[in-house]
């Protein structure tokens, strides 16, 4: 599997992931104890805890298609990464940290913010 090497590599590789069903890939791309704010009144905590969303998620085989990037911001370790979403309403937004060996997690991931 392919890693992120910027943070804007990780949304390129959800969409590749997402498209060939890779559900195991999808929870791969963040960090152990992140967390997926999908749905936002039930979010999933943790790898495990995302990969079961992602396996539920898969199971409909969706069709992802990229999105308009935002800038991404930095501070340090730390990456806020944002995208239109294709529907026109609102952003979706995440934070991603870079690992020791120079990849790119995310760690917080909110797909559908209130518009």
């Amino acid at each position: 599997m392919e890693h992120a090497r910027a943070p804007e590599d990780l949304s390129r590789l959800f969409v590749e992931l997402a498209n060939a069903g890779d559900a195991e890939g999808l929870a791969a791309l963040y960090e152990s104890e992140a967390v997926v704010a999908y749905p936002a009144e039930r979010p999933a905590a943790g790898r495990e805890a995302i990969l079961a969303m992602y396996r539920g998620m898969m199971a409909q085989r969706p069709r992802m298609l990229p999105e308009d990037s935002l800038p991404t911001w930095r501070s340090g370790d730390l990456a806020l990464t944002s995208s239109r979403r294709r529907d026109g309403r609102g952003i979706r937004v995440q934070v991603a940290r870079q690992q020791a060996d120079g990849t790119w997690l995310r760690v917080i991931d909110w797909p559908e913010p209130p518009a």
